[in-house]
């Protein structure tokens, strides 16, 4: 067996070992991606970021991950030094779009290239994991003893069906109704063939191009018409246009396509905010996360003795989030609690009456790895997971 290089440029060829208590069938980058995705859905992420599987091939067997807050040259040796197949770094290493994909330990593009040539996948969950339940913001709010806890803004998952709404001529809506049941459209549930129809009429004046089904050219027709209304996957849109169109009688159907939005789910979203479940003060406050998270020098705005109700939580760089939830303006009582906070930003807090607690950017994130690695132990039993000694604050 030929071993393995010990810096992050050599690639080398490797007999694929499996974690401990491991099945005989080894689990896959792909089933470690679809172990993310149910933790951490990939759809709740902010549209700037760069989540998911950003390098490997879902075909390639784990044995065992890594896991870390940032890819760094020391967090790949000791990857590559101890044999891991796969990467799950919460900041993603390729964030912007890239025009070239050279190895080298001066990027985080480069390390991720080294990574892939040594047959190392990676996966980024960054603000996925933010929103995600037992995440990063659960993590600190943890930390705090908070109860009630809820997300400031519940996310919308993505619509997965549409409806389908279209005007038949009475004596062929049967016909185009089960074109569109047969392409897909019209399940609900253990249903099928649902719709909804109502009467109308509807006009059109066909120009000299036209070949008007009904009526004639040059003159404005009025003609009676069925309104029928139909779910359907979005999935499956092109396929169900394509029927209606094959199955209408017009040579133009008009129809609209309507995309069903879900409720939001109250358990995912940005930030989190919740109660102190004993009287507490942000002295006090400080003082303990100081020392459950391991922080090196946060900063504070705000009087110690200040009596704290409220925390709003919210990891890495909140910005001016915590500002922003609706119909939730900050005041006394209300502690923002994060990793960095902007001078322009604490001015504002302090306008408000508001204290805020910045841990640093690496100290607020660090303690969402060990709640994330206890569930992939929990979904993926044959793969061994370990949080990297090697991942550092980058400030000392």
């Amino acid at each position: 067996m030929a071993k393995r290089g010990g810096k992050s440029g050599q690639t080398r060829r490797r007999v694929r070992t499996r974690g401990i208590g491991a099945s005989p069938t080894p689990a896959t980058v792909g089933a470690l991606r679809d172990a993310m995705r149910r933790i951490a859905p990939e759809w709740s992420a902010a549209d700037w970021d760069n989540v998911g599987l950003l390098a490997g091939d879902p075909d390639w067997p784990v044995g065992q991950a890594l896991l870390t807050i940032d890819l760094t040259p020391a967090v790949l040796d000791e990857a590559i030094a101890s044999r891991f197949d796969a990467i799950i770094a919460y900041h993603p290493p390729i964030f912007r779009p890239i025009k070239a994909l050279l190895a080298s330990r001066h990027t985080t593009e480069g390390l991720a290239a080294s990574a892939l040539a040594n047959r190392i996948a990676i996966y980024s969950p960054h603000t996925a994991l933010d929103c995600a339940p037992g995440g990063m913001n659960d993590a600190i709010a943890a930390l705090c003893d908070l109860t009630d806890v809820r997300p400031f803004e519940a996310a919308r998952p993505p619509a997965r069906q549409a409806k389908l709404v279209t005007f038949v001529p009475p004596r062929q809506i049967d016909r185009v109704a089960e074109a569109l049941f047969a392409a897909g459209a019209g399940r609900i549930g253990a249903y099928e063939k649902c719709s909804y129809r109502t009467s109308g009429y509807g006009t059109f004046f066909g120009t000299d191009d036209a070949h008007p089904a009904v009526g004639k050219r040059g003159r404005l027709e009025r003609v009676d018409e069925v309104r029928i209304e139909v779910v359907c996957p979005m999935s499956g849109i092109s396929a169900v246009v394509w029927a209606l169109r094959a199955a209408h009688p017009y040579e133009e159907p008009a129809f609209d396509i309507y995309p069903l939005e879900p409720a939001p789910d109250a358990s995912i979203g940005q930030g989190r905010m919740g109660r102190f479940a004993r009287p507490t003060t942000l002295g006090a406050l400080t003082r303990a996360l100081t020392r459950k998270v391991a922080a090196k020098n946060p900063i504070v705005s705000g009087a110690p003795a200040a009596p704290l109700r409220t925390a709003l939580v919210c990891v890495g760089a909140a910005g001016s989030l915590p500002l922003e939830i609706p119909g939730r303006p900050c005041g006394p009582g209300d502690v923002i609690i994060t990793g960095e906070i902007r001078h322009h930003d604490a001015l504002h807090y302090r306008r408000l009456g508001a204290c805020a607690i910045g841990l640093g950017h690496w100290a607020s994130e660090r303690p969402g790895l060990t709640p994330l690695a206890s569930r992939l132990r929990d979904a993926m039993p044959g793969v061994r997971f370990v949080i990297s000694r090697q991942d550092r604050d980058p400030f000392s």
